[in-house]
């Protein structure tokens, strides 16, 4: 505790501040005293310099409010500063000493000590997980000694922070002080990430060392992987509990639940009385809080003296103290130059950071990516984009080791001068970068329109487009257009069109809404329109919505609904019709498949005989649909499916002459598949007519193998390991491309004279069509799982976008350099579970496109 400076604010909202308690990576803790002058507080206020960041400022409010649903027991409840009024919470004081100042006091804590500190730990650890949500708050600076017992101070990764800086152009790069193997191996940190950084944080407590994670960057990011951990100092009683923790295999360690109860079976409070700490520590707890009695409000009126500025008059060039001294001692990690890439070699890949000591590499022998998933933030204000730092001019860049995670933005360089450091996920993706052994973040992207109360983006003007973002930098998202999140409360899209490159469309089960494509700003809301699972184009006046028992046709300047079709009406001899998902558009006319139930009457007994039963029996149709002139086009009777008895056709191919579909496998009956022997069946009908011209199968292309066509008569299909090419026309093989034995091709994408390609392991590129020729291909560094990246391409064809349930990977489509990556938070709000919904790209105009996961969306300029 020390006198306040002469630039540090008297006062924030009610609280007078008396002196200065510690500093952080990203605040200054002030004691103040209340309004009423009764009871001290704590007032944690952000350095100004982070608060100008927006980024920075939702993720303060949102670990706040994290703290507000924790509170109780050794989380104490903050009250949070009102909007305008500068960033800062205040909590009720208690006597304490950060774990970090506790060791730097009285050495390594006794096991009685250390039990405690590990239940009270685990048991807010076990409250934060069973809300579905990660803390990534534990460091031995966030940690508090308290005469009853331990208590936790930071909710998150800013809280956390080992160090922080606003950079130009408002960025904000925060490094956190530990890693977990899965984090270092490119996986998504779950709630056994925690109890790694708990088992880190315990051997800290009981030895004065941090095991796997001190010294330099590169060896501990190769001890935290593969490692073991050296316990031998610990307490025989802890180490086994310890080493659980620390456990390479996060599937292998304990729960917080069952941590708290072996530490502490009676709780950590009631083992706390008594006394916990050491003599040393408890004479220091002691003589603080003395010190804080001792300090009284000055008589008559508070000297205002310089307040803490509303956000909005701060600017974000304001330097952030350099010489801090961190809490945990953590030694900053450093990011080696960028530099480097085959000479000669076009195929290079020239987007992504290289860190120190490795080389560029071929993108099969990319390694994973480090991840940090952040609990979500409840706002209804689209978090600020995280761009990467901006690398030194005319310096390529060479593949990653550790790179930010499940394709995380990548690290840039800072100037030479500055310490290394590594990126991290903010609000769309605080990503992570190995370095001396801590974990970076980049925040920033001060140019996104914020949004309002009811979900939808404010822009600088209602009349204006939003500003046009700065170039984009190698290996960091384009600055976004702007971003639209759907309010926490309102249910989650059931799916997203768009509308004349005009219009976003978002359909729920609450209504339709549409988004100005320009500006990001919410143009109408429909209630009446809920439930629709398709939206699609009906000519240059009307947006056209499925639903499942009729379709809509909706003024794109309102929404207000001009048509209304239902099935019961419009399709004769087709009472109660059941609807598929459609199968496609092209032009005005939508296909898709239908069915009904009709029953079969038993024929008339012989006499002397009993009457047979009534049977129940499904017939289903293949429609044509024109939804311009809003009529049926043509129907031809086709096999039903499996109960309910719709089957479900996706388009493969749309020609001048015929279209080619396939049934989706779950809605193949038990026969069908029985005769089908393990391969699909391919469908070909008349576009005019809709006379089925052919059945067909293509090699050993599986029933939910994937397949595509195009427009010369090709069919691609997974075959096995491998993609084969096929002439519809006969079946005929023309070409196979070799994968390998997990590879497992994904739908590929036909564009001009090339055919893009994606795996399982992660994989995109592009084979010449005509003779499966290999192009390129590069990885998306995304640890390789059950599904494939799915490919979009730019409406110009020269971006490629791959998106999956970890990120979004732009590729320059002709020769497949890494443009950018770009990752978003993950989560929904501070109380919901996290969000796994892969990322979706939808292309709009030549020169955008919208990125969609779940409730939020970023458009992006692509070219």
């Amino acid at each position: 505790m020390e006198a306040l400076r002469q630039d540090d604010p008297r006062r924030f909202g009610p609280y007078t501040t008396l002196a200065r308690v510690r500093e952080s990576a990203v605040a200054v803790h002030f004691l103040a005293r209340g309004a009423d002058r009764d009871g001290l507080a704590v007032v944690t206020a952000a350095r100004p310099a982070l608060a100008s960041v927006p980024a920075f400022r939702r993720r303060f409010r949102s670990e706040a409010r994290t703290a507000e649903r924790l509170a109780g027991g050794p989380v104490p409840r903050p009250d949070v500063s009102p909007e305008g009024d500068g960033l800062w919470t205040a909590t009720a004081y208690v006597p304490a000493v950060t774990l970090s100042e506790a060791i730097g006091l009285a050495g390594p804590l006794p096991e009685r000590a250390v039990r405690v500190l590990g239940a009270g730990l685990a048991g807010t650890l076990s409250r934060v997980h069973a809300s579905g949500a990660v803390l990534q708050g534990l460091a031995p600076g966030t940690v508090l000694l308290a005469e009853d017992g331990p208590r936790l101070t930071a909710f998150g990764p800013l809280g956390a922070a080992a160090h922080a800086e606003a950079r130009e152009g408002g960025q904000l790069s925060v490094r956190l002080g530990y890693l977990t193997p899965e984090q270092v191996e490119g996986q998504e940190a779950g709630p056994a990430s925690d109890l790694f950084v708990l088992g880190l944080l315990l051997a800290y407590a009981a030895t004065g060392t941090t095991p796997l994670a001190d010294g330099p960057a590169e060896e501990a990011a190769e001890r935290i992987a593969h490692g073991s951990a050296e316990l031998g100092s610990v307490p025989v009683g802890l180490r086994a509990l310890i080493a659980d923790c620390l456990s390479k295999d996060p599937a292998g360690r304990p729960t917080a639940g069952s941590v708290a109860a072996e530490l502490a079976p009676e709780g950590a409070a009631d083992r706390a009385q008594g006394g916990w700490l050491p003599a040393v520590l408890a004479a220091a707890v002691t003589d603080q809080a003395a010190r804080a009695r001792a300090l009284e409000p000055p008589a008559g009126p508070v000297d205002d003296g310089p307040r803490v500025p509303p956000v909005e008059d701060r600017t974000p060039t304001d330097a952030v103290p350099t010489d801090a001294t961190l809490p945990d001692g953590g030694a900053p990690g450093h990011v080696v130059p960028p530099g480097g890439g085959h000479d000669g070699d076009p195929g290079e890949d020239s987007r992504t950071t290289r860190f120190l000591g490795t080389g560029a590499r071929t993108p099969r022998s990319d390694r994973a990516t480090a991840q940090l998933t952040l609990p979500e933030e409840v706002t209804n204000t689209a978090p600020p984009r995280l761009p990467a730092a901006v690398p030194p001019p005319a310096q390529p860049y060479a593949h990653p080791a550790f790179t930010a995670a499940p394709p995380a933005l990548p690290a840039a360089a800072p100037p030479a001068a500055a310490p290394r450091t590594g990126p991290v996920t903010g609000r769309r993706a605080l990503l992570t970068a190995v370095a001396a052994g801590a974990a970076g973040l980049v925040l920033g992207g001060a140019a996104v329109a914020a949004l309002g109360s009811d979900g939808s983006a404010s822009a600088t003007t209602d009349e204006k487009p939003a500003a046009e973002p700065r170039p984009a930098l190698p290996g960091r998202p384009p600055e976004p257009r702007w971003t639209y999140a759907r309010p926490a409360k309102a249910p989650a899209p059931l799916t997203a069109g768009v509308w004349q490159d005009r219009l976003l469309v978002l359909t729920d089960t609450a209504g339709a809404t549409a988004v100005d494509l320009r500006t990001g700003r919410k143009v109408w809301e429909r209630a009446d329109a809920a439930g629709a699972q398709s939206v699609l184009t009906a000519g240059e006046d009307l947006c056209f919505l499925a639903a499942p028992a009729e379709f809509l046709w909706l003024s794109p300047e309102d929404g207000r609904i001009r048509h209304r079709v239902r099935f019961a009406d419009q399709f004769d001899g087709v009472p109660d019709m059941k609807v598929a998902p459609l199968t496609g558009q092209s032009g005005s006319v939508l296909w898709f498949t239908g069915s009904h139930t009709v029953t079969v009457r038993a024929p008339k007994p012989k006499k002397g005989k009993k009457r047979g039963k009534d049977t129940q029996v499904v017939k289903a149709y293949f429609f044509a649909y024109d939804v311009v002139r809003r009529e049926e086009v043509w129907r031809v009777a086709v096999p039903a499916g499996r109960a309910p008895g719709t089957p479900a056709y996706r388009l493969i191919a749309a020609r001048k002459a015929d279209l080619v579909v396939r049934q989706d496998a779950g809605t193949l009956t038990p026969a069908d598949v029985r005769a089908g022997q393990g391969k699909a069946v391919f469908r070909c009908f008349d576009r005019t007519t809709g006379k089925p011209l052919w059945n067909r199968r293509f090699g050993t292309v599986a029933p939910g193998g994937a397949a595509a066509g195009d427009q010369e008569g090709r069919l691609f299909g997974a075959v096995g390991d491998d993609l084969g090419a096929f002439e519809t026309g006969s079946g005929k093989p023309l070409w196979t491309l070799n994968g390998t034995a997990s590879s497992v091709f994904g739908t590929p994408v036909a564009a001009g004279a090339l055919l893009h390609t994606t795996n399982r392991d992660q994989e995109v590129g592009a084979v010449e069509r005509a003779t499966g020729k290999v192009l390129w291909r590069r990885s998306t560094e995304v640890p390789a799982g059950d599904g494939c990246p799915a490919l979009t391409l730019s409406g110009s064809g020269r971006t490629l976008l791959a998106a999956d349930a970890s990120q979004v990977t732009a590729f320059a489509a002709a020769d497949g350099r890494r443009l950018w990556k770009f990752q978003d938070i993950g989560a929904p709000a501070p109380e919901g579970a996290a969000v796994t919904a892969p990322y979706r790209v939808l292309a709009t105009g030549k020169t955008s496109v919208v990125v969609q996961r779940e409730r939020a969306f970023y458009a992006f300029p692509v070219e």
